[in-house]
C-alpha cells in the first residue's frame, strides 16, 4: 500500500477528487487505528465557485488553510454542530479543496461506533452500521474529527491516505453537488463523484 504524496494533491481539484475515490483514509489516535475507504467526494474551486467558502479568492481566517499547502485538512463546522473534512488541493495560493462526503469503514469499527452512537458494535442495528459514515458530518463524528484537525497534514504518520490497489477499476457516478441552493450557476457544476452502488454513499 502506497501513501499518497503531496504531489498527488498538488493538481487539478477535479482530477484529485475523482482519484480519491477508492483510496483509504488512515487515522491513528491514542494507539487506535481507524481506516475508511473514500466512496463519495465533492470538489470546490474558490476562484470560480460560488459554493466555495473562498469564492472569488476571498481570504479570511476561516479560509486561510485553503490557500495554503496542498494535502492539508480544511475542517469547518456547519449548522453549528457538524464538522466537515476537506482536503486542500492545487498549488499554494489557489483556494481549492475536496470535501469527503462519505466513507466505508474498514478498521477500528468498534471505536467509530462508540464515537458516533456511544454504543458497542453488538448494540447497533444494520441500518445504524450503514448510516455510520454515510455523510460528511457522520464520518467526522465517527472518526473523531473536529476543528482541532483544521490545518493538519495528511502527509504525516498518523493521518494520511493510502492507495490500496492502483489497478482497481471503479464505476464512478458524476452528479451535481448537494445542499448548495444558494450558489446560483454553481449549483449545476457536475463536481460530485461517488462509487456506484456503494451502500455508504450519502445520497444516490
Amino acid at each position: 500500500m502506497k501513501k499518497l504524496s503531496r504531489d498527488f494533491y498538488n493538481r487539478s481539484t477535479l482530477k484529485v477528487a475523482k482519484e480519491l475515490l477508492g483510496k483509504i483514509i488512515v487515522l491513528v489516535e491514542d494507539g487506535v487505528k481507524m481506516s475508511c475507504r473514500i466512496v463519495e467526494v465533492e470538489a470546490y474551486i474558490g476562484k470560480i465557485d460560488k459554493a466555495a467558502h473562498s469564492y472569488n479568492n476571498k481570504k479570511t481566517p476561516r479560509t486561510e488553510v485553503m490557500f495554503g499547502e496542498p494535502g492539508k485538512a480544511y475542517v469547518y463546522l456547519i449548522y453549528g454542530m457538524y464538522h466537515c473534512l476537506n482536503i486542500v488541493t492545487e498549488e499554494e495560493g489557489e483556494a481549492a479543496a475536496v470535501l469527503i462526503r462519505a466513507v466505508e469503514p474498514i478498521d477500528g469499527l468498534n471505536e467509530m461506533v462508540k464515537n458516533r452512537y456511544n454504543k458497542t458494535l453488538d448494540e447497533i442495528k444494520k441500518r445504524e452500521l450503514i448510516n455510520l459514515t454515510s455523510g460528511p458530518g457522520k464520518l467526522c463524528k465517527a472518526l473523531g474529527i473536529t476543528k482541532a484537525f483544521n490545518g493538519r497534514d495528511l502527509c504525516g504518520d498518523d493521518f494520511y491516505i493510502i492507495e490500496e490497489n492502483p489497478s482497481t477499476q471503479l464505476d464512478i457516478v458524476t452528479t451535481k453537488r448537494i445542499n448548495i441552493d444558494y450558489a446560483e450557476e454553481a449549483i449545476d457544476f457536475p463536481w460530485r463523484y461517488y462509487i456506484k452502488d456503494n451502500p455508504y454513499v450519502s445520497k444516490k
